[in-house]
């Protein structure tokens, strides 16, 4: 009995807020507070914007990540970006916003809007349009035109 292989699929749920930690250093003020996509919640001198929030469902290992914007308001007005990339709940330490005076991470996401397969082509099929799975060869370089991750290196 031979084996097939199943494509792997990672189910995720798209929510419609993110639910934030703060730390204010300086008072030492521990504070939860929710922001809705695209929408912006001033803490102290940053504000932040999420841009997009996802969670796993129930039945897999939680894994909650946000796209966000947090810029910080200086002493002349201006606002400065301090951040934008992702943040994970399930690694604080690593991806939250580490400011002189506050600490920023996220720590849920809530109201789900709908779930999402992400899942690759099966085997021999090609992707569909609107695939984030698309067909390209990896970049040439000069070097006998032989993709570059492919290139052999020797040390000599």
């Amino acid at each position: 009995m031979a084996a097939t292989a199943i494509p792997a699929r990672a189910e995720r749920i798209e929510n419609e807020v993110a639910v934030f930690s703060a730390l204010d250093k300086v008072t030492a003020r521990i504070s939860k507070f929710k922001v809705e996509l695209n929408k912006t919640v001033t803490f102290g001198a940053l504000s932040v914007t999420p841009r997009a929030c996802y969670s796993s469902p129930a039945t897999e290992e939680p894994k909650t990540d946000t796209f966000v914007e947090v810029d910080e308001k200086q002493l002349d007005g201006t606002e400065k970006r301090i951040f934008t990339g992702w943040m994970f709940a399930e690694s604080p330490g690593i991806y939250g916003i580490e400011h002189p005076t506050y600490d920023v991470w996220l720590t849920e996401c809530e109201n789900p809007v709908h779930s999402t397969t992400a899942q690759g082509p099966g085997p021999g099929q090609p992707p569909a349009d609107g695939d984030n799975a698309t067909a390209t060869a990896p970049p040439q370089n000069a070097n006998n035109g032989l993709p570059q991750d492919y290139r052999r290196r020797v040390r000599r």
